[in-house]
């Protein structure tokens, strides 16, 4: 078993984010599968991460990226086999890394048992009360029970056919058509979920991060809305606090400190309630995500979150880039504010300039998240400074988005893209040579790959080791107290803050958000994410950290 780290591990710990079908291929079929990832795990820990989390693996017909699962209890054969995953699980654990998976309480796939099983009954049977079906309105049935629209775009109701063939009741989706939503009021769906979350701690993984866990619980009485936007209640006296705490209870149950991440787009006091110390233990703080390279919103977003997080005694869990989310290098090239979880993006102007802005930036913000209190999740390609991959042809595009909002959106698989390991063409080391990846990878990553940059002290890859390094040795980059200082002179463009945590000495850390340099505190610079010439400013967009001259 790990052995890095304590009780409570998650609260500090720095987890990688694994997508199995973009991380390595071993069988040559150009989709990434849990063998490849076993053949990697040296490679986290060279980076110095806690743990991985891994994103489905389920047998799934891939309508969403392998979030439409059909199958809670095994593995999809493009990703292998459930002796490849025990496999992974032990190789992790022998490295000191604990293992992450992903639930997805909110929906099924279309070809869930389940969901067969209703298009099989008839109105009012036992098996539709695990889902939500409606009678329609109008002449027939034939308009659906409420104006709610998709995340994904259009309806969020499809009909169902009936099976004499009409046309019979309708089936609510917060998703794609082929994710029906789960009805969590029926108690056989929460018995399901505690045998799901029980099969896989049987087998050793060490949490689980909960997909979509605030949109459980929706409001039955389906109002229409203005936008056709849904209902979901997420306060205090929400019931889905109680399907967290009943779940928790499950956690509880088995030793080892096991842990669940939810992911919710709520607001700070929102999010707080589902770490009420009988919930969940950690919630991805996006609002640190969705900020621009603006030192007010930032500031903002660490204050606000650390207090509404402390209220509840939990940590806060800082994310920069995700699957769901174009990623950082390209945000702050573009000059972009995430304002949705799905938004498009474009680089803007001539592309090479603004890349390299957006790298300062988004390793300026890395060093930023990895020096403030609490859980930090990466996501795979971060470390390499990748950019999102935003000129892939129409017609390999597979995210839902693209399709149901009729190619206005371009959706998540520019976020996707197979990552480079080595060589000079694609596949760049991800399958064998010659082999064409599910998404196709820009020629230009050949001066991204892992084996270029371990080359190169200076790159991106090696910032994040030194980085992940010095918080392993600082406790006041992990824990303690963010305490703001005041700017060198008026109206600069920075944030000056102070880490102190017990048993670790105080730190330091200056966010440089202007072009021009800007003083560094007079002492020893540990790490910086541009270079600091000797007796030198901070230069323009850039992080560094400081141990102060007389503490």
């Amino acid at each position: 078993m790990p052995g890095k780290q304590g009780a409570e591990w998650w609260r500090e710990a720095v987890v990688y984010q694994v997508y199995p079908r973009s991380f390595a291929d071993s069988d040559g079929d150009g989709e990434g599968d849990l063998r490849g990832v076993v053949a990697h795990l040296d490679h986290l820990v060279s980076l110095g991460v806690d743990a991985l989390w891994l994103n489905p693996f389920y047998p799934s017909p891939g309508v969403d990226g392998g979030y439409d699962i059909a199958d809670h209890c095994d593995v999809d054969p493009r990703y292998g086999t459930l002796a490849d995953f025990d496999t992974l699980v032990t190789a992790a654990h022998a490295r000191g890394l604990r293992v992450i998976v992903d639930v997805v309480p909110n929906h099924v796939s279309d070809a869930h048992p389940w969901f067969r099983a209703v298009l099989a009954s008839g109105p009012g049977s036992p098996e539709r009360a695990r889902f939500h079906v409606r009678p329609g309105r109008g002449p027939d049935g034939a308009e659906p029970p409420s104006t709610w629209t998709s995340v994904f775009g259009g309806p969020s109701w499809t009909r169902i056919t009936e099976p004499d063939g009409t046309p019979g009741e309708w089936y609510y989706h917060l998703f794609a058509p082929e994710q029906p939503d789960l009805n969590w009021k029926n108690p056989e769906v929460l018995a399901e979920f505690a045998r799901v979350l029980r099969f896989w701690l049987d087998r050793g993984v060490d949490g689980f991060r909960v997909d979509a866990a605030d949109a459980l619980i929706k409001d039955t009485t389906w109002p229409d809305t203005p936008g056709g936007w849904p209902v979901i209640p997420k306060d205090a006296s929400s019931p889905v606090h109680e399907v967290y705490r009943a779940l928790r209870r499950v956690l509880d149950s088995y030793p080892g400190d096991r842990m669940a991440v939810v992911e919710t787009g709520a607001p700070d006091d929102v999010v707080a309630l589902f770490l009420r110390p009988d919930e969940m233990h950690l919630a991805f703080n996006l609002r640190f995500a969705k900020a621009a390279w603006d030192a007010g919103e930032l500031q903002a977003a660490i204050t606000e979150s650390l207090a509404a997080n402390a209220a509840m005694g939990a940590p806060v869990t800082w994310v920069l880039d995700n699957h769901d989310n174009p990623r950082s290098v390209t945000r702050f090239a573009a000059g972009i504010r995430l304002e949705g979880d799905y938004a498009p993006t474009s680089t803007g102007g001539d592309g090479v300039a603004d890349l390299a802005r957006g790298l300062r930036r988004a390793r300026a913000a890395a060093l930023l998240m990895l020096a403030l209190p609490g859980a930090a999740y990466l996501y795979q390609g971060q470390e390499l400074g990748l950019p999102n991959v935003d000129d892939l042809p129409d017609e390999a595009l597979q995210d839902p988005v693209f399709r149901r909002s009729g190619g206005t959106e371009r959706g998540r698989d520019g976020c996707r893209v197979p990552l480079p390991w080595r060589g000079e063409v694609p596949p760049f080391g991800f399958s064998p040579d010659g082999v064409a990846t599910w998404l196709p990878q820009p020629p230009a990553w050949r001066d991204l790959t892992v084996a270029t940059q371990e080359a190169d002290p200076s790159s991106t890859l090696w910032l994040f080791r030194r980085a992940l390094a010095l918080r392993r040795a600082e406790p006041s980059l992990r824990r303690g107290t963010v305490a703001w200082l005041e700017p060198s002179s008026p109206g600069e463009d920075a944030l000056r803050l102070r880490r102190k945590a017990g048993g670790g000495r105080a730190l330091v850390v200056v966010v440089n958000f202007g072009v021009e340099p800007v003083p560094l505190p007079a002492g020893e610079v540990l790490l910086a994410s541009a270079p600091v010439a000797v007796g030198g400013g901070l230069p323009g967009e850039a992080t560094a950290v400081v141990v102060p001259a007389g503490g």
